[in-house]
């Protein structure tokens, strides 16, 4: 899911939450869970419906905070590394580890 400034919102279970990522795959939905816990957030996973018994496993990653916003919080570089780096776009969306301070890249 590409990071948008839209705030989605709604309900898992009871429980009100903020709309992470949605139909993602178990590995990313780990990752955003770890990566979420980490900076103190409550991770509720909820695994969609599927069409097909072999069509694959997705899941949708929610937190209960209602005002958070992962675009806000990546470009603001609120969030945190397991080894306390912030988080840049590039690593929020796992194509790289590399947590310089620009977002853009130099050519």
């Amino acid at each position: 899911m590409a990071l948008e400034g839209k705030h989605s919102f709604g309900s898992i279970g009871d429980t009100r939450v903020t709309f992470v990522e949605k139909k993602i795959p178990q590995e990313r939905a780990d990752f955003l869970k770890n990566l979420l816990e980490h900076n103190g957030f409550e991770v509720l996973l909820e695994e969609e419906k599927r069409k097909k018994e072999e069509d694959p496993q997705l899941y949708t990653v929610a937190v209960t905070d209602m005002v958070f916003n992962p675009t806000v919080w990546v470009f603001e570089r609120r969030l945190k590394t397991f080894d306390d780096r912030k988080v840049t776009p590039d690593y929020w969306k796992q194509v790289s580890e590399d947590t310089h301070p620009q977002y853009w890249k130099k050519v």
